[in-house]
């Protein structure tokens, strides 16, 4: 199964670059290059710059490895952490890879206003982004102690009680976030989207953050 699923990573991981390559002989010179919130292109540029997303999608491939490395290490025996690190990466490619081909099309096309085309590109991002934090909210409790990967933060890592109250904690809000987000994206589209989720995620921080906090601070009274 380690294997299966480290096949697929690396294939998630090139595919952005290899599809872009091919696609790079048929583009045309100039394409959309950026496009502002209200979906409007407001700048074009050379075709080359369609590398963008698979050059960052191999960059952060790189990095998910590294954290997998090094949380492996820290966790000693099992491999919770390296399945968890390996789950994360392939799902954030499937993000890379939907951003891509999506970027791709409207190259292709020549596409002026992204609300033209039938599916909204804050709707993709932001519902893969939120079933990311579904699959990962059921991973968390199973995250072992390590400087890299899970709710990190001086309290949470205190002691192995207050990590894995932590972690069962920061489960559950990527959970509820997750699924909010995904809910979202079927009640509105464009920057409102983007914003209800973004919105959503950045409440959710200091709730995590307070609740590392009273954990230990409650782990510290019964010490004492």
């Amino acid at each position: 199964m380690k294997t299966k699923k480290m096949i697929l990573y690396y294939v998630l991981m090139f595919l952005p670059v290899a599809v872009t390559l091919v696609a790079l002989q048929y583009l045309p010179e100039q394409i959309p290059a950026h496009y502002d919130f209200h979906q409007q292109v407001t700048r074009w540029g050379s075709k080359y710059e369609s590398l963008i997303f698979p050059v960052i999608s191999v960059v952060f491939g790189g990095i998910m490895l590294l954290v997998k490395k090094v949380a492996a290490k820290q966790e000693g025996s099992g491999t919770n952490n390296e399945t968890i690190c390996i789950t994360a990466g392939i799902l954030g490619f499937v993000l890379f890879n939907a951003m891509t081909f999506y970027f791709l099309y409207t190259s292709f096309q020549k596409v002026e206003n992204l609300s033209s085309v039938s599916v909204d590109i804050y709707q993709i991002m932001m519902g893969l982004l939120g079933l990311f934090f579904v699959v990962i909210g059921n991973l968390m409790p199973k995250v072992r102690m390590n400087s890299v990967l899970g709710l990190r933060t001086t309290w949470s890592m205190k002691n192995e009680t207050t990590w894995k109250k932590s972690q069962r904690f920061g489960g559950i809000t990527f959970l509820i976030v997750g699924a909010a987000m995904i809910a979202a994206c079927f009640l509105a589209k464009g920057i409102s989207c983007f914003l209800i989720s973004m919105g959503l995620l950045l409440a959710s921080l200091p709730v995590d953050l307070y609740y590392t906090y009273r954990v230990a601070k409650q782990q510290s009274s019964t010490e004492s």
